[in-house]
């Protein structure tokens, strides 16, 4: 039985789609995260921690080195935000 190779050119065409769209995807994640791998699974604790990183550095991948936090950090609660009953 003979091969159709003319099927062989749009068969070639999504698979170069698919993968360009996937690593593009996977690229875009991965700069937005500080080139980290994207998180899955959070639970409450990891949002805390990342609401925490987030007033420490900026960013919710962000971490400090630094023993002490700033000054600002006393101050930048989202506690302060809300409007209270």
């Amino acid at each position: 039985m003979p091969v159709p190779w003319e099927t062989l050119i749009p068969f070639g065409l999504v698979t170069v789609m698919f993968g360009a769209t996937g690593t593009l995807l996977n690229t875009s994640k991965r700069l937005q995260n500080q080139g980290k791998p994207v998180r899955h699974g959070i639970d409450p604790w990891d949002e805390m921690m990342m609401e925490r990183d987030r007033r420490l550095t900026g960013h919710n991948r962000g971490q400090s080195t630094e023993p002490f936090a700033p000054k600002e950090f006393a101050t930048n609660s989202a506690w302060y935000t809300e409007r209270v009953a």
